[in-house]
């Protein structure tokens, strides 16, 4: 597997169906933690799903429309990163990223997700890079901030999250402005 180093001795790599039961036991052992913000957190409560879900997004980086990774600290996976929307005719693309409780505070999102629209941007070309979260994600809103982005604003009742609807605020960075921050 090939990784990205990152601090503290965890590593980016691409979170594939055969992780699927990393991929539940880090799901469900953050439930609680994940289950206001990620849609994905109520779905995947079992290794059949666990699986599909990655078998989705290993057909959807063959066709390069969508990529995942994981953030592992030793051989537990304690996050992810992931483009939910890649779209290389159009040069846009989104990112959303989660991690553990016990690994929060620790910079692996901010730097995760520093590489990868680095990644996006310098390798793929995209134009724009978006970030999506709840506006009550303080912790999500900070790392846009420290990556630089944009704030563009709120799209009222814009996703479903446990079968409720929610709220989401838009943060963005456009090539021009990556490389001028010199935040990569």
């Amino acid at each position: 597997m090939f990784f990205y180093p990152l601090a503290d001795g965890a590593r980016l790599g691409y979170l594939e169906p055969w992780h699927a039961d990393q991929f539940l036991a880090s799901i469900t052992g953050s439930f609680d933690h994940l289950a206001p913000w990620i849609p994905f957190a109520h779905k995947v409560t079992d290794i059949e799903y666990a699986r599909t879900f990655l078998q989705r997004f290993a057909d959807a980086h063959a066709q390069d429309t969508r990529h995942l990774f994981g953030i592992w600290q030793g051989d537990k996976l304690i996050g992810g990163a992931m483009f939910p929307t890649f779209d290389t005719t159009l040069g846009i693309c989104e990112i959303g990223v989660w991690i553990a409780p016990e690994a929060q505070g620790k910079g692996l999102i901010t730097a995760s997700a520093r590489y990868l629209i680095d990644w996006a941007i310098r390798e793929r070309g995209m134009s724009r890079v978006a970030w999506h979260t709840d506006p009550r994600n303080a912790r999500s809103r900070a790392v846009a901030q420290r990556l630089g982005l944009t704030y563009e604003g709120i799209k009222r009742s814009s996703h479903v999250v446990n079968e409720e609807r929610q709220d989401g605020e838009v943060w963005s960075v456009l090539a021009d402005e990556w490389h001028d921050t010199g935040a990569a």
